[in-house]
């Protein structure tokens, strides 16, 4: 028997849910090690990335980076994976803002080439104007344009709204979220962002809102809010930079879902805790069956095609 079939199986006998807890992680460790798989660090790693990976089920059907989704019962159609524009993104700076305008553009171009319609933005990244030079060279109603928020009071929001379609030059933002909220009480602090969230709504300049959560109180609260429209969740299967554990934020997601809410992904990757794992991190996204699309950054070409490539030969 070949050595990674052998592994595949021997993995697999341990339970397609290995990733919910690091028990099973450290017995598939004393399982290779007692086959004697660990000798050179290399090698071991390796092989406890396979195990890892044929650890979580197979997935249902194969899957594009460019094939289109719907976001939930938005109407808004577009890519599974988004552009992202904000790994470790704050200060109107992210490292994909430091490319510059014209290396940021040409980068959210190139995976337009590629399929991508999803350009996700926000203020605190400072990538409004790098989003606006592509939309120059694109058709406006190719793409979906999400952007986000600091707003927590009504004459700022709605400041902000008008400030983004400038800096974006846009007449519309597709999705427009309330950015990083924590405090469980939300829905009754902040009302008045919510109120011109909704004014704009039905104006036509934003055609959907929502929110990303930076705690599970903030993100339970969301939840239950029919306000919230379209979700932007922290998920991966190690927990990296993520609200709760996996299997709490995964089991509000199912609760997300069953209320027919958008659910956009982030984090995939734990902004770089699973870079030399992304095989495994983008399996287990796509096999939740909850996420109606995500977002990663890239910081090149290379790395863009490279994730492309990947999601398309995830199995």
């Amino acid at each position: 028997m070949k050595r990674r079939e052998f592994i595949r199986r021997a993995a697999g006998g341990m339970g397609a849910a290995a990733w919910l807890g690091s028990g099973a992680l450290a017995a598939k460790s004393r399982f290779l090690a007692s086959l004697g798989m660990t000798n050179g660090a290399g090698f071991a790693e390796a092989s406890l990335a396979e195990a890892r990976l044929a650890a979580l089920p197979a997935l249902p059907r194969k899957f594009a980076a460019n094939e289109t989704v719907t976001i939930g019962k938005t109407g808004i159609q577009t890519s599974l994976l988004a552009m992202g524009t904000g790994t470790v993104g704050s200060g109107h700076h992210s490292h994909q803002t430091a490319l510059g305008i014209k290396g940021l553009s040409d980068l959210l171009l190139n995976g337009y080439e590629h399929g991508l319609r999803f350009f996700d933005a926000a203020d605190s990244y400072g990538s409004h104007p790098h989003v606006a030079e592509a939309l120059k060279h694109v058709p406006r109603d190719k793409v979906t344009v999400l952007t986000k928020t600091w707003a927590r009071d009504a004459t700022t929001a709605r400041a902000d709204i008008e400030r983004f379609r400038q800096e974006l030059g846009t007449d519309y933002i597709d999705i427009c979220l309330m950015h990083c909220l924590t405090e469980g009480d939300w829905t009754e602090r902040y009302r008045g962002v919510m109120d011109v969230f909704e004014e704009a709504r039905e104006k036509g300049t934003i055609r959907a809102h929502g929110c990303s959560c930076h705690s599970i109180e903030a993100l339970r609260t969301a939840t239950k809010s029919p306000w919230v429209q379209v979700h932007l969740v922290r998920i991966n299967p190690v927990g990296a930079l993520m609200d709760a554990d996996p299997q709490t934020v995964v089991s509000v997601m199912q609760e997300m879902k069953a209320a027919g809410k958008g659910i956009v992904g982030m984090k995939i990757l734990g902004q770089g805790a699973m870079r030399n794992r992304q095989d495994e991190a983008l399996k287990f996204a796509l096999g939740l069956g909850l996420l109606d699309a995500f977002t990663i950054g890239a910081e090149n070409r290379a790395e863009q095609e490279d994730l492309i490539q990947r999601i398309g030969m995830a199995a």
